[in-house]
């Protein structure tokens, strides 16, 4: 089990909750969303909010800060601070 590093960025926190190890292999931000979220093609809001609740219609996507909150079971933490948060 792990968190995420203190001081990594957004993209590295995708890349590690969706299991992408090495930075060579490391995706950008939507791409990883989707990995971690098991979808394709799906923006970047729209995957973490799949990923939160495969049932939610995007009229009640939430915002980046707020779903990854959601994802973390956090509250008021910023995106990035959020997805720190989650232990794998």
């Amino acid at each position: 089990m792990a968190l995420g590093t203190a001081g990594s960025t957004l993209t590295g926190e995708l890349n590690r909750l969706a299991g992408i190890t090495s930075v060579a292999s490391f995706k950008a931000p939507q791409g990883a969303a989707n990995s971690y979220a098991g979808t394709t093609g799906l923006g970047l809001i729209a995957a973490l909010n799949y990923k939160a609740s495969t049932s939610r219609q995007p009229k009640d996507y939430k915002g980046l800060n707020a779903v990854c909150n959601e994802l973390a079971s956090t509250t008021g933490k910023s995106a990035v601070a959020a997805l720190r948060a989650i232990d794998l």
